[in-house]
């Protein structure tokens, strides 16, 4: 479920080593004292923690030139109102995110960025980042209820401020659409009709890149989406559902028919040079986050883009939902001088920081009641319009289903790219249902 804002409702978590005993649970469910008192033993408030003017080093994943620009004036204006000194500790993105256990069980930064959804849950449950309810107090009027149910672990507390979030959606460049008479689809058979078109003008219908492991798992979050609807995708994610059902032999089998118009050798690309390749108009579409491809494109280009919704498969669902993932800040349990870093949370929690941030963030869409975003340009005031419209929002499959899961499907998918034939699909169904079978049950 959702509200207005297109967030979804909290999400069942599956059970697993770091949370044994609650299978099943939702975001009514009752779970018995004792167990949550052994979720979240070490997850009790921090003291205060020194003087909430200590510097802090705030750990960092926006390694893209203008992420980076971003989020530095972010932190240079949390400083003015804090008067916290931030140190920012830059970290390649994918790497951030790859060593994030090492990172958080090791000497993590006194804050570090994060994702909502259930990599915030599983971390917080394992007791690696300290509960922030007492910032909440101070913020908790800035946010809808969509969005505080997002920053909560599974013990009912408060783990992440949020700072934005963003439609993953098909991009395009307005003046190639222009320029060749094309139209925007709306149906999957215009979408292959449009495909048709472009390889005849020779372009790349789509641009796309699988080296980073992860930007695939869109793909097949809107696929599922579009063909199964949201309730059959978060079960999926839940292994409510098992991965050899049809309904995911479907979604593969129809993944086949658009793989034919992506551009080739998507295992050994990354993202960034597909974005280049539908920035220098060499493709004619890409499906991606805002938060990639808006964010990649030169400022004298941007004006240029456009996006539409991945057009309709099943009419039971239509266009209803979209990945449209959440971003924010968390507090690590090991990290130095947790007092001023609660100092910088309570900022950028208001209204007035986000509006900041967007001055410079030109393709992210703030969450926060009351800012003022006068600087959104059409790509941001689209996504406010579209994910509005959606009855339900997915968060993105490595941020639905837990780590381990995530991984398997994004080796199975490479292969899935490298090989789209009907063998190799009953192959890693039948796979990622052993797999699935083995990382649910422990």
């Amino acid at each position: 479920m959702s509200d207005s804002s297109g967030l979804p409702a909290p999400l069942a978590l599956s059970r697993r080593s770091a949370l044994k005993g609650l299978v099943g649970l939702t975001a009514g469910s009752l779970v018995p004292t004792a167990l949550l008192a052994a979720c979240s033993s070490d997850n009790s408030p921090a003291t205060s923690g020194g003087s909430r003017t200590d510097p802090i080093t705030f750990g960092s994943n926006y390694s893209d030139d203008s992420t980076k620009a971003a989020f530095a004036a972010l932190c240079q204006a949390a400083t003015g109102s804090s008067k916290v000194p931030i140190t920012v500790n830059t970290t390649d993105h994918n790497t951030f995110q790859n060593n994030i256990n090492n990172y958080l069980q090791g000497t993590p930064d006194s804050l570090a960025t994060w994702f909502a959804g259930y990599r915030l849950q599983f971390f917080a449950a394992q007791g690696l980042l300290s509960p922030i309810d007492d910032v909440w107090e101070k913020i908790g009027g800035n946010f809808n209820d969509a969005a505080k149910s997002l920053s909560k672990g599974i013990d009912g507390h408060y783990y992440m401020v949020p700072l934005y979030n963003y439609p993953w959606v098909v991009f395009y460049n307005k003046s190639t659409f222009a320029s060749k008479g094309y139209t925007v689809p709306t149906t999957w058979d215009q979408l292959v009709a449009l495909c048709k078109k472009m390889q005849a003008d020779g372009l790349i219908p789509f641009a796309f890149a699988e080296k980073d492991g992860w930007p695939a798992l869109g793909t097949f979050d809107i696929l599922n989406l579009r063909i199964n609807g949201y309730d059959y995708h978060i079960r999926l994610m839940k292994h409510q559902v098992p991965w050899t059902d049809p309904g995911v032999t479907a979604v593969f089998n129809q993944w086949r028919e658009l793989l034919q118009y992506c551009q080739k050798g998507a295992n050994g690309r990354i993202w960034q040079d597909a974005a280049k390749a539908l920035e220098t108009k060499q493709a004619g579409m890409m499906f991606q986050g805002s938060n990639q491809v808006a964010a990649n494109y030169a400022p004298a280009n941007l004006a240029d883009l456009d996006f539409f919704v991945f057009p309709e498969i099943n009419s039971a669902f239509g266009t209803d939902y979209m990945d449209a993932p959440t971003d924010g800040f968390m507090l690590p349990k090991k990290g130095k001088n947790p007092a001023a870093a609660k100092a910088v949370l309570e900022y950028i929690g208001t209204a007035a920081a986000e509006t900041g941030f967007l001055q410079t963030d030109h393709w992210d869409v703030g969450l926060a009641n009351g800012l003022v975003a006068p600087s959104y340009n059409d790509i941001q005031k689209k996504s406010v319009a579209e994910i509005a419209k959606c009855k339900s929002v997915s968060q993105f499959m490595d941020r639905d289903t837990v780590p381990d899961m995530a991984t398997a499907m994004i080796k199975a998918i490479q292969t899935f790219i490298d090989s789209p034939t009907t063998d190799t699909i009953a192959s890693i169904q039948a796979s990622a249902e052993a797999q699935a079978k083995t990382i649910f049950a422990s």
